[in-house]
C-alpha cells in the first residue's frame, strides 16, 4: 500500500504522457523516488513541461484508494506480474490499470478487439455479434471499449459464445456509459474484466476516448473493424493497432453506407478480410494454444436477428417497460407472453427457462436451480434476451416470457 499511493499519484497526473510517465519510471526506477525527486531532475528526462510533477498534493490519492476498496476495484501496476505483457510493450502504456472483475490471462489467449461505430447499421449488428461469438466458441478472447453500437453487440456476442470479455472504458470503471448498458458491464465483470487508466468516478470526457483506444489494442493480437464511417474512433484504433505492430481484419460493408466509408477504406490499403471468426483465428492457430477453429457454431437465425437489432435500437426504452412489469407483477410470477418450440432453444436455454419455473428469480437462483456454471447461465441469459423469452430487472433478477412446448 505504501508504494500503491505513489502510482496512483503518478498515473493521475494531468499533463505528463504516458510515454513521459514511463520515461520517469525507467530513469528513477519507481513512482516513489519519482516522487521525491528534485524539480530539475524531471526536465533533464521529460521534454514537455514538468510543472505537473512538481504538486505532490495526496489528498486526491486517499480518495481514490478509499473509492478502490468500497467498489472493489483492484489495481494493477506497470511492474506487477499480472500486468499484460502485451500492453506494457507499446509505446506508451498507461502506468496502471483500475479492474473490476478479473483480469483473464490475456497473453496466454488469442485477443481480438472488436471496433466500430456507435450508429451501425442492423447488418453491422449482426456481424458483430455474429463475429463475436464465433471468435469466442473458437477460443479466443473479445476486447471492446463496450459503447452502444457494434461494441456492445460484440460483447453480448462473446458471452452467447461462453467467452470472456475484457472491457476497455474511457471513465471510471465504476461509471456505466451508456448507462443503458448496465446489465452488460455487470454480466462482462461476471466473466471477464472491466478496465481503466482513469480513477473511479472519472466521467467519460471526450478527451479519454482516443487514448483508451491504445489500450483496446495494445492488449490484442489483432482488431477487426466492422462499420467505420471517416474520421471514427475505430479507425483511431486501427491505426494504433498498425503502429503497435498488429493485425487489423475488415468486416466488408456497404459500398454505399456512409457507416462503412472508413472500415472499405481499410481493405482498399491492404487489411485482411475476414468473412467469419474463423477467418480471424486461424491467423494464431499455430501460436498459441486453445484455439479451435474447427467447434461446430450454430448461426443466428432470422428470430434472433431481429431481436437482437430491436434490442439494440430500443434497450434503454424496453428496460424501463420491463421495470414497470415487476412493479404490476407484485406476487414475482413471470408474465408468460409466448409459446417456443424446444428445439428452438439450446439445452443451456432449456435448463434455465426451466430452473426459473415461470417466476421472477435471482441469477444466483437460475445458476443454482440449473446446474450450468455461472458464465453459462449469463451468456444463457443474453441470448434468451435477445429473443425475447427472458427479460432483466432490478436487483439482478430476470421474468421468464415463454412456455417451452414439445
Amino acid at each position: 500500500m505504501p508504494e500503491l499511493k505513489y502510482w496512483i499519484w503518478l498515473s493521475s497526473l494531468r499533463g505528463i504522457s504516458a510515454k513521459d510517465k514511463v520515461l520517469l519510471i525507467d530513469r528513477f526506477g519507481s513512482p516513489r523516488d519519482i516522487y521525491f525527486a528534485r524539480d530539475w531532475e524531471y526536465s533533464q528526462v521529460i521534454s514537455g513541461d514538468a510543472t505537473p510533477l512538481h504538486d505532490k498534493n495526496m489528498d486526491r490519492v486517499g480518495e481514490i484508494l478509499d473509492a478502490c476498496e468500497r467498489e472493489n476495484i483492484s489495481i494493477v501496476t506497470l511492474k506487477d506480474s499480472g500486468y499484460p505483457e502485451r500492453l506494457k510493450n507499446i509505446y506508451d502504456p498507461p502506468v496502471l490499470l483500475y479492474v473490476k472483475g478479473k483480469l483473464p490471462p490475456i497473453d496466454e489467449r488469442a485477443a481480438i478487439a472488436i471496433v466500430g461505430t456507435r450508429s451501425c447499421t442492423p447488418y453491422g449488428v449482426v456481424m458483430a455479434e455474429r463475429m463475436a461469438y464465433e471468435i469466442a466458441r473458437g477460443g479466443g478472447l473479445i476486447v471492446t471499449g463496450l459503447a452502444k453500437g457494434i461494441d456492445s453487440a460484440a460483447a453480448q456476442g462473446a458471452l452467447r459464445g461462453n467467452g470472456k470479455v475484457v472491457g476497455v472504458l474511457g471513465c471510471g470503471v465504476d461509471v456505466v456509459y451508456p448507462p443503458a448498458n448496465k446489465g452488460l458491464f455487470q454480466d462482462v465483470e461476471t466473466v471477464g474484466a472491466l478496465v481503466s487508466e482513469y480513477p473511479p468516478g472519472a466521467e467519460p470526457l471526450s478527451r479519454h476516448f482516443p487514448m483508451r483506444n491504445r489500450i483496446i489494442s495494445g492488449l490484442s493480437l489483432g482488431v477487426l473493424v466492422i462499420e467505420a464511417p471517416i474520421k471514427s474512433g475505430a479507425l483511431i484504433t486501427a491505426a494504433r493497432a498498425l503502429e503497435q505492430g498488429r493485425d487489423v481484419f475488415v468486416v466488408p460493408g456497404n459500398a454505399d453506407s456512409a457507416a462503412c466509408r472508413g472500415s472499405n477504406e481499410l481493405l482498399r490499403e491492404g487489411a485482411a478480410v475476414a468473412l467469419s471468426g474463423r477467418d480471424v483465428l486461424e491467423e494464431y492457430a499455430g501460436i498459441l494454444g486453445g484455439i479451435d477453429t474447427d467447434k461446430e457454431l450454430v448461426p443466428l437465425d432470422k428470430e434472433q436477428v431481429e431481436k437482437l437489432v430491436e434490442n439494440q435500437r430500443n434497450s434503454a426504452s424496453n428496460r424501463k417497460k420491463d421495470t414497470k412489469k415487476v412493479i404490476d407483477n407484485g406476487d414475482g410470477q413471470g408474465y408468460i407472453d409466448l409459446k417456443i418450440n424446444r428445439g428452438d432453444l439450446s439445452s443451456n436455454e432449456i435448463a434455465i427457462i426451466e430452473a426459473m419455473n415461470g417466476n421472477t428469480v435471482y441469477v444466483d437462483d437460475i445458476i443454482l436451480n440449473s446446474g450450468l456454471t455461472a458464465a453459462q447461465v449469463l451468456s444463457g441469459l443474453t441470448v434468451l434476451e435477445i429473443k425475447g423469452a427472458v427479460s432483466r430487472e432490478p436487483g439482478k433478477r430476470y421474468s421468464p416470457h415463454v412456455i417451452i412446448i414439445d
